[in-house]
């Protein structure tokens, strides 16, 4: 039976210290349309790539045995991370994300998965999914439990996959937190990969009370409604972890990816280091190779203290500046002005930033012309690059 999409999902949305996860049903043949794997595997040296277990091929037939038998079961639920493709970044287009709709105040709501695309990556669960290739093809209209987290940054993928499998299988979960950003402080920041490195900034910006991000940075969707749900009574607005983290990143790296590939040749304790990286033209690229990371942050810090004051502190809870694409938007302009004037150290102090910012004091992002998509946050950015010359 072919599958129309976008699929429309009924779903519940559960809250817990973690994030939201919303729990649905889909059919096999589905999840295998729309689901990739990406196996948790020790390479050279100790090193660890992806963020589940290599899939054993006797494991699948048997499982696939299983599911053609009178008795097939799978009570438990398979858990996956949308929203982000096989290379471990983060989709932008808005059109083929998956999102929720119809929240009710009971959590009852809709899944909208809009495109068969591979967009969502199986934290656990992947022998019982992968086991319905090995079975009559009959058996992929089996629906399965699935819990699904929307735009979980894959540090957070990884360490779920650790803590799920810790007591189950041989899976080193220290070498997954080493990985993926759950213990940096342990270790040189030189061997910091760049997304760990991210990972750092962006607690630290969520963590320090000076910081113009104190508290606002949660582990959750990018979706505005779901962020406004999520977060706590102390919070007038928030923005995801993968949005600040996708944003810092792309400030000295241009392939995160090919960058810890390349780190990771050696061992941690044979000279893992971040000068073995070459320039990629990002604007702090020679900060990060440096190891200068206190620089990195408190240009970060200082763009978005001016940002606070300039656009923020005068905003309400409906003004796009305070949603997910103005924030994305801000990362842009902070990318730009970095290209342009970071070369002369003048884009660092929180003055240089409100100076410059100054002009597009006066944007009302409320109105409806910047909308909360990728239009959304290309707008805003013009607006403001507009306002302040940097067209």
């Amino acid at each position: 039976m072919a599958i129309v999409y976008p699929a429309r999902l009924p779903t519940i949305r559960v809250d817990q210290p973690l994030g939201s996860v919303f729990v649905t049903k889909a059919t096999a043949r589905l999840l295998l349309d729309v689901t990739f794997s990406d196996p948790l595997t020790v390479i050279g040296g100790g090193r660890l790539a992806g963020a589940q277990r290599e899939e054993s091929e006797k494991r699948l037939k048997e499982i696939g045995r299983f599911i053609e038998t009178t008795e097939a079961a799978f009570p438990n639920s398979i858990i996956l991370a949308a929203n982000y493709r096989a290379d471990r970044l983060l989709v932008e287009n808005p059109e083929e994300m998956w999102r929720i709709e119809d929240l009710q105040d009971d959590g009852r709501c809709v899944l909208v998965i809009p495109t068969a695309r591979k967009l969502a990556s199986i934290v656990d669960g992947q022998h019982r999914l992968h086991g319905f290739r090995h079975a009559d093809p009959s058996r992929a209209e089996m629906e399965l439990v699935c819990a699904v987290y929307l735009d979980l940054p894959n540090p957070y993928q990884a360490y779920l996959f650790a803590t799920i499998n810790f007591n189950q299988k041989k899976v080193d979960r220290s070498l997954a937190y080493e990985l993926f950003g759950f213990n940096v402080e342990d270790e040189p920041p030189d061997s910091w990969s760049p997304d760990k490195a991210a990972v750092y900034f962006c607690r630290r910006l969520n963590t320090i009370e000076s910081s113009p991000l104190y508290r606002k940075i949660i582990v959750s969707a990018q979706n505005d409604e779901l962020l406004f749900l999520s977060k706590g009574a102390h919070v007038d607005w928030a923005v995801s972890t993968a949005t600040v983290v996708d944003g810092i990143l792309r400030l000295y790296s241009s392939k995160p990816n090919a960058d810890r590939d390349m780190m990771f040749k050696s061992n941690p304790g044979q000279g893992r280091t971040r000068s073995v990286l070459a320039h990629d033209g990002t604007p702090l690229r020679e900060l990060y190779v440096k190891g200068n990371d206190l620089a990195i942050y408190t240009v970060v810090e200082n763009f978005f203290a001016a940002a606070s004051f300039i656009f923020w502190a005068t905003a309400d809870n409906k003004s796009y500046i305070r949603k997910t694409v103005g924030v994305q938007a801000l990362f842009d302009i902070l990318r730009l002005l970095l290209k342009r004037d970071f070369a002369e150290k003048k884009a660092v102090s929180k003055q240089y930033f409100l100076d410059v910012l100054a002009p597009a004091k006066g944007i009302d992002f409320a109105d409806i012309s910047f909308q909360a998509s990728g239009i959304g946050r290309t707008r805003i950015k013009n607006a403001i690059a507009d306002a302040i010359g940097l067209a």
